[in-house]
């Protein structure tokens, strides 16, 4: 495989997946881990996951952007880790602001229609959530058939 080759095997896994793990950094520079959902948008290159303001994930990333975010394939052998600096959007506040649109399409992307979007919207301000972007600046691991 060529590496520009490569490196379409691996993003392809980050659409091919819906869960994976994000990696965080603690105060003191150890990883901290989290099993998310995410979303991959390839035109983009952004990993989109939704993340609720209190967690230690989200006070890491404000403190440092850099993160990563490891999938794999069904049966584990194949693998990307996506590293990338992660931009935050604004807390929900009100049902109908721009982070909860963003967030209605995040949920439609990974899993389809909700049955009550308007309790979605209202959960979605009560549990102070917000979309994570991560932005995939280089990408590592062993792609599928690699």
């Amino acid at each position: 495989m060529t590496q520009d080759a490569t490196q379409n095997a691996l993003l392809a896994l980050l659409s091919e997946q819906d869960g994976g793990v994000l990696v965080t950094l603690k105060r003191d520079g150890r990883p901290q881990l989290s099993n998310v959902n995410h979303a991959y948008y390839p035109d983009e290159r952004i990993v989109r996951v939704s993340i609720t303001d209190d967690r230690a994930k989200t006070r890491n990333l404000r403190r440092d952007p850099r993160a990563s975010y490891h999938v794999t394939s069904p049966d584990r052998w194949a693998y990307t880790v996506a590293e990338g600096t992660a931009e935050l959007s604004p807390v929900a506040k009100d049902p109908y602001d721009e982070a909860v649109e963003e967030l209605i399409r995040l949920y439609r992307d990974v899993q389809g229609e909700h049955p009550d979007w308007a309790d979605y919207r209202a959960a979605m301000v009560r549990d102070r959530r917000l979309v994570l972007r991560l932005k995939v600046e280089r990408a590592y691991g062993i792609p599928k058939g690699g």
